[in-house]
Parts: C-alpha cells; sequence; structure tokens
C-alpha cells in the first residue's frame, strides 16, 4: 500500500483502494455485491449469455465505483488519479524503488535481460 493509503501495488502496478470513509458494513456489503457480480459474470459467460454478461458488468461496475475504486477519486487534495499506472513512473517512484523487488521480478509481458 502506497504511504498515503490510496493505492495498492500489484506487479508494480497502482491499483486504487476502498474509500477508506466507508464503514465497516457497508464495505463489507459492498464486497459482497461486487463479489455476486463477478459470479454471475462468470456464470454468464460460460452459458454464452450476452445479456447476462453486460447486466453483470454493470453490477461490477457500479460495486467498485460505490467502493470508491473507480470513478471519481475519494480525497480531496486535487490529486490525479493515477491507477493502473505503473508505480515507478509516478510521484510513488522513490517510494517504490525503496522498497526494492523480490529476485527475478519482472515486469509482465517483458523478457528479463540477460
Amino acid at each position: 500500500m502506497t504511504p498515503d493509503g490510496r493505492y495498492l501495488v500489484v506487479r508494480g502496478r497502482l491499483w486504487r483502494r476502498a474509500d477508506p470513509a466507508l464503514g465497516e458494513e457497508r464495505r463489507a456489503a459492498l464486497v459482497a455485491e461486487l463479489m455476486a457480480a463477478r459470479r454471475a459474470k462468470g456464470a454468464a459467460l460460460r452459458a454464452g449469455d450476452e445479456e447476462g454478461v453486460r447486466s453483470a458488468r454493470e453490477r461490477v461496475q457500479a460495486a467498485k465505483e460505490a467502493l470508491g475504486e473507480r470513478g471519481p477519486v475519494w480525497w480531496s487534495d486535487g490529486a490525479p488519479d493515477l491507477t493502473r499506472r505503473m508505480a515507478r513512473t509516478t510521484a510513488y517512484a522513490d517510494w517504490f524503488a525503496a522498497l526494492g523487488e523480490p529476485s527475478g521480478a519482472q515486469e509482465p509481458g517483458r523478457a528479463q535481460r540477460r
């Protein structure tokens, strides 16, 4: 997690965290809805149900927006949303570099140089 608590870093990429101002009960309900929507999407994909996939994707989007992971940012200092950006190319670069990388780690889709 970034020092300001806004992002998680997964494989070097920033992903916006849920709004910490959400109450635990509300957050849990939204996460449950998100997981149910993802299961519905998977079932619709397996069934070849295009309308079901569309509907489930809309539910996923709505849950992620309500959690604060998508849509307008939940912080109020005017900082831009850096979701999906590589941490090493953002204002978090120095912090991320100081973490160090596990031996052999590489960016997905890139071959290691020898």
